[in-house]
């Protein structure tokens, strides 16, 4: 603390205000007594305040104020009364010092707007004599209490730290198993310093595989999952261990492209995949919350599941890339009316056509001919191997394609309802379009642990692949994927788009997959709009460096 601070003694603690009589710096220094009645007083005026009406300025700076001191102090129970969930803000607080191994903190907050407050939080933590700087920007939200009526922070775990979900704690001491070194298939290592996004699928590397590969434990600052199976995500490192290394199938400039490309879109994640192989060459993604959404996310794939339905409906003969298929402006199945974009139609076109246009109605219309709602989910599985529990290596999600009735049974056709995938399950579907064969994605290979990998039961049948890739080929070069692909060299290429729509968003999620050579991958931007508006140049620049 500087000269010019000016603070109080409260219940032992030094509660330190640098700067005028409104906002300031709140910090914890020492270790005597927890501030408790003395955080009392400073907030009860605040407390006693009721109105009604939007929350005013002075209500969201005094309540800031009240609530940020309060947990510089280590007053978890002032804290917590100054939250619209008492019973979860209190023990969050208190954990804070108490499991985070917090010595030290200083909070400093910024300038509001409105009833958002932004502060930054710069923090010591110490263990077992070994003291390092934890320093992070995050936010709170000043609302008015339903029954109440006081001003009262909304309580989110991420005021505690921003990547914090629901549920979530901070962690620090010495982690359940050892750090791993993680090499690329060329041996180069990778690291979350240099490669940001992988820090969760390194942790889950180090989780399945840190004592198998011979590590020594350190010491580290994590967070801690709210459900007990899924890894910790490790936000540093404070006594280093003893790595084990572990050699992973990924491509250390595939990895470098893709970290670049997300890094442009919010909530963007990429997945790059060997065809010939099933190798995983990259896993990117760009999110607030640290979530590997690439591999573990479930979201519908709206018109990237075309190349599913396209397959389905040729291996049935009720189309083929060349030959003529109706494209209405729209088409109704069980009370519901499908459109499509911009309500365009078209006559005398291929399917191929229809495909490369994304035309709804050419896939929905024929839903009547096929009689089958179990045909798709079995072409997914037996073919794409999609909910087949593959074993990648570390924890992923299988793509889900339920069987559907009603209306929902035409909205699979085009990827929305029920139907769940990620960026690595298309990724896959593309790969599995481009080769025929479906092989299942890994991370590290199988001998590695003796893990069995999953098997689809059929393979495409040669003239059934050749027209995906076709089709796929016109929608890269005269299709909705043309812009996107322009920038991907060579002929070998081929793409689909897909733009998904969820409930109480703005926009819709945007999807983009597509081939060059021997790489295929797939990105999805949450809320990003059209497919070939954001995910398109993501999986462009990520072919480009395969």
């Amino acid at each position: 603390m500087n000269g010019a601070a000016k603070g109080a003694v409260v219940g032992g603690v030094f509660l330190a205000l640098v700067g005028g009589a409104g906002y300031g710096v709140y910090a914890l220094v020492g270790d005597s007594g927890n501030g408790k009645d003395g955080a009392k007083d400073d907030t009860t005026s605040v407390q006693a305040a009721k109105g009604s009406g939007p929350i005013t300025d002075k209500e969201t700076a005094a309540t800031a104020k009240a609530f940020l001191a309060a947990w510089a102090a280590g007053d978890s129970a002032a804290a917590g009364a100054l939250t619209n969930n008492e019973h979860d803000a209190q023990p969050a607080v208190s954990e804070f010092k108490a499991k985070a191994l917090v010595s030290k903190v200083v909070i400093t907050p910024g300038a509001y707007n409105g009833t958002s407050v932004p502060f930054k939080v710069e923090a010591e933590i110490t263990y077992e004599g070994t003291t390092k700087p934890l320093v992070y920007d995050s936010e709170l939200t000043v609302v008015r209490g339903l029954t109440t009526g006081k001003p009262l922070v909304d309580w989110k775990d991420s005021i505690i730290h921003p990547q914090l979900q629901r549920g979530e704690r901070l962690r620090a001491g010495s982690p359940a198993t050892p750090p791993v070194k993680a090499l690329d298939r060329n041996g180069k290592e990778l690291t979350a310093e240099q490669y940001p996004s992988l820090r969760a699928v390194l942790d889950d590397l180090r989780k399945a595989y840190g004592e198998k590969a011979g590590g020594v434990k350190g010491a580290e600052v994590w967070i801690e999952p709210f459900t007990p199976n899924d890894p910790r995500r490790t936000l540093m490192t404070l006594a280093e261990g003893k790595p084990g290394e572990i050699r992973t199938v990924l491509d250390a400039d595939v990895q470098a492209a893709a970290e670049k490309a997300v890094a442009k879109y919010p909530e963007a994640s990429v997945v790059a995949v060997q065809p010939s192989t099933g190798e995983i060459l990259a896993v990117a993604n760009h999110r607030k919350d640290g979530f590997n959404a690439a591999m573990r996310g479930a979201r519908a794939p709206g018109s990237t599941m075309k190349i599913v339905t396209g397959a389905m409906l040729i291996e049935k003969g009720l189309v083929s890339a060349d030959k003529p298929a109706a494209c209405p402006a729209t088409a109704t199945w069980e009370g519901r009316t499908f459109h499509n974009l911009n309500n365009f139609k078209s006559e005398g076109e291929t399917f191929a056509s229809s495909f490369a246009r994304s035309c709804n109605t050419a896939f929905i219309s024929l839903i009547d001919n096929v009689g089958d709602n179990g045909a798709l989910p079995r072409e997914a599985k037996e073919v794409f191997g999609i909910g087949l529990d593959w074993k990648t290596g570390i924890a992923s999600r299988d793509g889900s394609v339920p069987e559907a009735s009603g209306s929902g049974a035409a909205a699979a056709y085009i990827g929305q309802g029920t139907i769940t995938m990620n960026p690595l399950n298309v990724a896959s579907i593309t790969a599995t379009a481009r080769t025929g064969v479906f092989r299942q994605p890994v991370i590290v290979k199988a001998a590695l642990d003796g893990r069995t990998l999953a098997t689809a039961s059929r393979s495409l049948k040669p003239g059934v692949s050749a027209q995906l890739v076709k089709m796929m080929r016109l929608t890269a070069t005269n299709g909705t994927a043309r812009e996107a692909m322009a920038s991907v060299g060579g002929s070998d290429k081929g793409a689909k788009t897909g733009s998904a729509e969820v409930d109480g968003a703005g926009s819709p999620d945007s999807w983009f997959t597509g081939f060059s050579g021997d790489v295929a991958a797939a990105a999805m931007v949450e809320a990003g709009g059209h497919g070939g508006e954001t995910a398109g140049p993501i999986v462009a620049e990520v072919l480009n460096a395969g």
